[in-house]
């Protein structure tokens, strides 16, 4: 904004100096204007963004709706299921449990579901813990991941249709059934529900308001996701209580509460999580959810997935997501949402942006609303 007015009179001449200052608009003005500009841009419903510097929170904000069908506006407390960066969460659950002596990296996985879990073609390849949680094991979902009944044999006559022609640890597919299987994994050795173990090992200590389990958070907090816009998606948070109560089996039932991708949480509190990660596992306080240790294993590469970028442990490495850094994090789709979550952990930023619905095009491997979210706060509040 311009402002005009008189500062000076030189007396000894009789002049006026007339001067003029400019009024520099905020970075949360400027943030503001971006997020409206890229919303418009990608059709956007509604967008939580968080933006962490210097290991601390330094903005968040929401931006559009969180229900069109009301009309009700997007806010800071308000949960959305955030897809595939729920395999964090469970990876860093999962992680405590080898910690305490109870799993191995390389500890053959049909030792810990109950059943034999072997591609039938290479039958003498052991598929590993960190297969799964790496997308190396050859396993696939064409037979579908919310019931572990698809991979085992006595119950699916094709669960050979569950893996790849290659051999388990030489090639990289995403697959949701193996972190649903890493689930149950984690519920059978842990002896408690997933979605306890899970706020007992990471959530509570972090405190925060999030949960695998639909039914134990405020319905009325849930952001409703639009697929094809604007059609709502009320399955993304559809109860669980049914079948808990009817038969539900610990260490095979778990795809229930969706391990690969049935987080909810907010855009703030998925930014303190991030924080954890970024301080590799350790708390303010100095307290730890995983040690360094495993917490750099998360972050290291394990598979090269395409030029500039590679998988860990349920954590991707980019030089993609914003042109010049070297980020780790992961993005998820599931119902019409987009999330991402991103950071840089020696430089200590990181932003998170989790949309309710979009009309989304791809680019390099993400897309378009993600990128453009992420580069426009790295501009505005890292960038120097």
């Amino acid at each position: 904004m311009k402002i005009t007015r008189f500062t000076a009179m030189l007396s000894a001449i009789g002049l006026i100096v007339l001067t003029t200052t400019y009024c520099t608009p905020s970075k949360e003005s400027l943030a503001k204007e971006e997020m409206e500009r890229v919303m418009e841009k990608n059709s956007a419903v509604g967008l939580a963004v968080a933006v962490v510097k210097g290991g601390e929170i330094i903005y968040t904000e929401s931006f559009g709706y969180k229900n069109l069908e009301d009309s009700t506006l997007l806010g800071e407390g308000d949960l959305f299921r955030i897809a595939s960066i729920s395999k964090s969460f469970t990876t860093t659950a999962l992680l405590t449990l080898m910690e305490r002596g109870l799993i191995g990296l390389d500890q053959d996985v049909s030792e810990l579901t109950g059943f034999p879990v072997r591609n039938p073609a290479y039958p003498d390849v052991t598929i590993t813990v960190k297969m799964l949680l790496s997308h190396t094991s050859s396993l696939n979902d064409f037979e579908g991941y919310f019931n572990l009944d698809v991979l085992n044999p006595a119950k699916n006559k094709d669960f050979a249709k569950c893996y790849n022609n290659y051999e388990p640890g030489t090639k990289y597919q995403y697959c949701n059934l193996g972190f649903n299987t890493l689930g149950a994994i984690a519920e059978r050795l842990a002896g408690e529900r997933f979605d306890q173990f899970v706020r007992h090992t990471v959530l509570e200590p972090l405190g925060l308001y999030a949960s695998f389990n639909p039914d134990s958070l405020d319905a009325t907090r849930y952001v409703t996701l639009y697929d094809t816009l604007p059609a709502p998606q009320p399955a993304a948070y559809v109860s669980r209580a049914k079948q808990l109560d009817s038969g539900y089996v610990m260490g095979y039932s778990t795809p229930l509460f969706s391990p690969t991708g049935g987080m909810k949480i907010s855009a703030k509190d998925l930014a303190k999580y991030m924080i954890m990660h970024i301080n590799y596992g350790a708390l303010p306080n100095g307290d730890r959810i995983i040690s360094e240790e495993s917490s750099r294993l998360m972050q290291s590469p394990v598979f090269e997935t395409g030029e500039g970028e590679s998988y860990g442990l349920a954590l991707r490495q980019t030089s993609n997501f914003i042109p010049g850094e070297d980020m780790v994090g992961h993005t998820g789709s599931a119902y019409g949402l987009y999330s991402a979550m991103f950071f840089e952990p020696e430089k200590k930023f990181g932003i998170v942006l989790i949309t309710n619905g979009c009309k989304p095009l791809y680019e390099e491997g993400f897309v378009n609303i993600q990128t453009d979210v992420a580069r426009a706060l790295y501009d505005i509040f890292i960038k120097k």
